[in-house]
């Protein structure tokens, strides 16, 4: 059965409250979102027929700033799922330190059985629906499943024909000739790769050699295994929804990879590789496993089987509360997603930030600043987990309740 993404982040927050002593008030506002928004989206069809998708907005907190989460388009999209991630960006926004609250959204759709006009009329449609509870001071939707710069840019386009004026700071994930930051594509993987170095570095641990076993090869995992592999990481196993590949050697042509499963489908008969079950990918006997899929990709029985010390979650509570507790029981580490994958919304705030002040930043500086947030949350998170004998998970959570709690 699977595990109600809602209830794991109640549970982790409950967890990480009876560390503190919080106020009563302020535990019960972060239990639950401020605004919950639910749409009906009449679209007409190409073909002249009507149909009418849901949409959803989340907004969990704005204690430290505007709203701010993702948008994903993507039939298994409902309001627990939602109001998790809402809650989760709560977090991690805070985490990472920077002045935006949690949020979330999606349209209730497969993408693929539009026609990219419907697409476009759906979107806009859904924007005109949000547009007086959304805006640069208020909520700053990014792009997330199926919703890239593409969608991000039609958003910034009708909210600014709704209001009047052009408003690219309304949205981010734009493209880079539309407003977009230099480095946000490689940003969520490469403040993953720091996350782990840093705590492998306060652990007196070198990253040079360990072997690394990737779920999932989207953007996260495939720029996450780019930067490991420079970092001197080898990374040995990858799966995607179809397949799954292993190379005791390693895999240190990663774009040739990304090119055989784009002209492919899949990783199925990749050269130099051996193929394996996609359900071995977190089981095998490697340093660190990445889950960079979906949600609760390691349940009880998965985390029995764990042979990594470390688990890296770049996905969003691809852990069941369960199974954290064996990994826990098993002495395996777990960085958890707030901090681990927190490095999209920081550069996703250096977009916010780039265009409320009319600058554009390079890449070099993009990424200077991005580990600079990185490192500095990775040490707050160990930190408090060495004084307060918790695990990282729960000291992440207390680092951004004792941010919340002081504004």
């Amino acid at each position: 059965m699977r595990a109600n993404p809602w209830e794991t982040a109640q549970a982790q927050l409950q967890k990480a409250a009876q560390s503190l002593s919080l106020d009563p008030l302020l535990l019960a506002r972060l239990s639950q979102p401020d605004r919950v928004v639910e749409v009906s989206l009449p679209l007409r069809m190409d073909d002249g027929s009507v149909r009418v998708f849901s949409g959803f907005r989340v907004q969990h907190n704005n204690i430290r700033g505007p709203y701010k989460g993702g948008t994903r388009y993507h039939l298994d999209v409902d309001m627990d799922e939602v109001k998790a991630l809402a809650l989760w960006m709560t977090f991690k926004t805070a985490l990472i330190d920077i002045p935006f609250g949690g949020g979330k959204g999606g349209i209730t759709v497969d993408p693929k059985k539009l026609s990219a006009t419907e697409l476009e009329r759906l979107t806009r449609e859904y924007v005109r629906r949000l547009a007086p509870v959304i805006g640069p001071n208020i909520d700053v939707p990014g792009p997330d499943l199926n919703a890239g710069s593409t969608i991000m840019q039609l958003i910034r386009d009708e909210y600014s024909l709704v209001v009047g004026s052009d408003t690219p700071a309304v949205v981010t994930g734009k493209p880079l000739n539309k407003g977009g930051s230099e480095g946000r594509t490689e940003a969520t993987g490469l403040g993953g790769s720091f996350a782990l170095d840093e705590i492998l570095r306060l652990r007196s641990v070198s990253g040079k050699g360990k072997t690394v076993a990737i779920q999932g090869f989207g953007n996260v995992g495939s720029y996450l295994a780019r930067y490991l592999q420079k970092a001197g990481y080898k990374v040995v196993a990858f799966s995607d929804s179809k397949s799954a590949v292993f190379s005791g050697k390693g895999f240190n042509d990663i774009d040739s990879l990304e090119a055989f499963k784009k002209e492919h489908g899949s990783f199925l008969g990749y050269p130099a590789a051996k193929a394996i079950r996609n359900d071995e990918i977190l089981t095998l006997s490697v340093d660190i496993v990445v889950p960079a899929a979906l949600e609760n990709a390691i349940t009880a029985d998965v985390a029995k089987q764990v042979k990594a010390s470390v688990v890296l979650e770049m996905a969003n509570g691809p852990t069941t509360p369960e199974a954290e507790e064996i990994l826990r029981a098993n002495n395996v580490t777990v960085i958890p997603d707030i901090l681990a994958n927190s490095g999209g919304v920081a550069v996703s705030y250096f977009e916010w930030f780039q265009n409320r002040r009319d600058e554009r930043w390079t890449k070099a500086e993009v990424f200077k600043k991005l580990e600079k947030k990185m490192r500095a949350a990775s040490d707050a998170v160990f930190r408090t987990a060495r004084e307060r004998g918790v695990t990282l998970r729960d000291a992440a959570y207390i680092v951004a309740i004792e941010r919340l709690a002081s504004e």
